[in-house]
């Protein structure tokens, strides 16, 4: 019997409610052994995946040395809509398939986005702080209504966070490559160049994939562009921001805070001076997953899976298309 691997720690906890497709496909299903790290070492993944032929992934990669020790292996679904821990190129090469699940968290992370830009806005960490330390210190909130949110990028999750903005009586700014101009139009949203949008947006939050195009794409000339007091909010990917480039703008005054999800290495070293800086609020990359957003994205990496295993292609998750001819399971 084809055997399917859930590798996420947190997903194997409830795989009993969203199994149903896996069985219904005849899938044998297994689950990584707990241990203390949700992610496992790259030996333990390459052992696991033994006789593995379709695997319900998490952030851990997969790569031309996991195709090439394990032929046998048809399909990467990953519990997400980012993959950039897969290489896909050296999957497309070994004919595996590789999935995520679009449409299944977007709500969680715009929800994400605000309680970080108001826990920054309202003092809300050090509020607490001194609460809990006996104290009482009000100090003065700044607000979201009537500022400036610029959007880079215009996806599904760029237009759940502008939705919420409007509830909030933002302005919204928008820049994306190939953006939803009936979208925009519906919501009075304006489209802009990059450089306006650096340029006027009181909090600049990103939602654009990681690329070689878009690695450190907010780095010392775009922070130079952003408006004096700026609040930058990242909750895609942490490679899109040089944090060397940004520390010295948060030390500075130049950008009135950061509230970061992401980071560019993860988990986040305890030597990062990010974390010490009073005009910053940090999450450990928990923006996407709510109680709800995570049990849709692992069923829909399920159904991916039961739909290959069917002889069905699932295009809008599949994301290296190039693999079909090449595919076989």
């Amino acid at each position: 019997m084809p055997k399917v691997l859930i590798v996420p720690r947190e997903v194997a906890k409830f795989a009993d409610t969203f199994r149903e497709p896996l069985d219904a496909a005849g899938l044998d299903v297994c689950v990584l052994p707990p241990a203390d790290a949700n992610l496992p070492s790259e030996p333990e993944l390459l052992d696991a995946l033994a006789g593995v032929d379709a695997v319900v992934a998490g952030s851990e990669p997969y790569n031309a040395r996991t195709f090439a020790m394990h032929p046998q292996l048809r399909v990467v679904a990953r519990v997400g809509v980012g993959y950039d821990a897969v290489d896909c190129a050296a999957a497309t090469a070994a004919g595996v398939a590789v999935t995520i699940a679009p449409g299944t968290n977007q709500g969680s992370v715009a929800e994400h986005a605000f309680a970080l830009m108001l826990a920054l806005t309202r003092h809300i960490p050090a509020r607490h702080a001194a609460l809990a330390g006996g104290g009482w210190n009000r100090l003065m909130s700044a607000p979201l209504r009537g500022r400036t949110l610029g959007l880079a990028g215009l996806g599904r999750i760029g237009k759940a966070v502008a939705t919420r903005a409007i509830a909030f009586e933002m302005k919204v700014l928008a820049f994306d490559p190939v953006p939803d101009r009936a979208f925009c139009s519906q919501h009075g949203i304006e489209l802009v160049s990059w450089e306006r949008l650096l340029a006027e947006s009181d909090f600049l939050s990103l939602h654009l994939p990681l690329s070689a195009e878009t690695k450190h794409v907010i780095n010392a000339t775009a922070i130079a562009r952003m408006k004096p007091g700026a609040v930058l909010v990242n909750t895609s990917r942490g490679g899109l921001v040089c944090e060397a480039d940004l520390l010295p703008a948060l030390q500075n005054g130049h950008l009135g805070g950061a509230a970061l999800d992401v980071f560019e290495e993860e988990p986040t070293p305890a030597t990062n001076q990010l974390r010490a800086l009073p005009n910053v609020v940090l999450t450990p990359h928990a923006a996407g997953v709510d109680t709800q957003s995570l049990y849709d994205m692992a069923r829909s990496a399920a159904e991916a899976v039961a739909s290959l295993r069917k002889g069905e292609w699932p295009a809008e998750k599949v994301v290296n298309p190039d693999v079909r001819p090449r595919f076989k399971w």
